[in-house]
């Protein structure tokens, strides 16, 4: 069971946690891996504002395209930042040995597994130096990934954007869980969003935060204006979940194409494949992420889209984030102590 502490310093918020030494990073704040967001840009972006930005390996495909956006990456920041690495399963799988092997020539330093168990590709890894950190929806996950090797976990509770797994178990009741089993450091993710999240994360026993929604809608996100606008417009209340009776959960933000989605799903009931809803899931990223067709089909968004006003830079966002959980710590906190 970890217990680490947490310190403070000075003017320029500097917190010092178990993840923000393990990283190499200012900030223990995450960006997590998301599909065509995860671009050089947006990874450059947050390890400069002293976060730990990460490429989505999975939206460059192939080793060639990830080994350009790494050497990308590399021309637009000196700071550590990390790959994810998602293993799903696929009838024609991914180069993951090819993958793994640019990340280690790249000389990234972080990679963040998600999807299935990343036991195959931890030895690897792990004989390069690279610190890996698991993204897990459940406390059984999280110990297995203790179990076999990571460094760290990422514990994704029910209100995440995209896989938040079949338990619905939220962060309230998750992450205590996860800091009375866990040895090793874990982050929170789902529905992270400022400085009240980062506290609340670390008054659970967190050692820092994920953030994927929130990051798309900073000003240097690589995604087009309206994917952000529609952050900014939802509420908590728009998010909706999808492919359940699949067992392949995905909490996504409602639109035409979801809404017809769902109905597939009530209509045919136990009879639904994964066939009957290709349209509206089967290859949309790229017209809703780069072309703004809002209504193309389903895309991963967190209830915290309901916490979203506006679009900061990543350092606004981040020295905002640390402003204002430093104010809680020792003003708001440290008065009712007082008191």
């Amino acid at each position: 069971m970890v217990r680490a502490q947490t310190i403070i310093q000075g003017k320029d918020h500097h917190m010092k946690t178990a993840i923000t030494e393990m990283f190499g990073i200012q900030h223990p704040i995450i960006q997590g891996g998301m599909h065509y967001v995860g671009f050089a840009e947006m990874a450059a972006a947050v390890s400069n504002a002293g976060g730990l930005g990460i490429i989505t390996g999975l939206t460059q495909g192939t080793p060639e395209k990830l080994a350009n956006e790494i050497a990308r990456c590399k021309d637009m920041t000196d700071k550590p930042f990390g790959v994810n690495l998602t293993f799903l399963p696929s009838l024609t799988p991914p180069d993951y040995p090819g993958l793994v092997k640019v990340i280690i020539e790249g000389g990234v330093k972080v990679v963040e597994t998600a999807g299935r168990n990343p036991q195959e590709v931890l030895p690897a890894l792990k004989d390069a130096g690279i610190k890996v950190i698991h993204k897990c929806t459940s406390v059984r996950h999280s110990l297995k990934a203790q179990e076999i090797g990571c460094d760290a976990v990422s514990v994704d509770g029910f209100e995440c954007g995209g896989h938040p797994g079949e338990d619905d178990v939220p962060n309230f009741i998750l992450l205590p869980r996860a800091a009375d089993e866990l040895e090793i450091p874990f982050v929170s993710s789902g529905g992270m969003a400022d400085g009240r999240s980062l506290v609340a994360s670390l008054a659970m026993g967190a050692q820092g935060m994920n953030m994927g929604t929130r990051f798309i809608a900073t000003k240097e996100a690589p995604v087009h204006e309206n994917v952000k606008k529609a952050i900014v417009a939802a509420s908590e209340l728009d998010t909706r979940l999808v492919m359940r009776p699949l067992r392949n959960t995905e909490r996504v933000m409602t639109n035409e194409a979801v809404e017809r989605l769902l109905q597939k799903e009530k209509e045919l009931g136990d009879d639904l494949k994964f066939e009957d809803i290709l349209p509206e899931v089967a290859g949309v990223y790229p017209s809703i992420m780069m072309e703004g067709e809002m209504d193309k089909g389903a895309w991963s968004c967190g209830m915290v889209a309901g916490l979203i006003n506006d679009i900061p830079t990543c350092k606004e966002l981040i020295d905002g984030i640390m402003a204002e959980a430093e104010e809680i710590i020792t003003k708001r906190m440290g008065a009712m102590l007082a008191a």
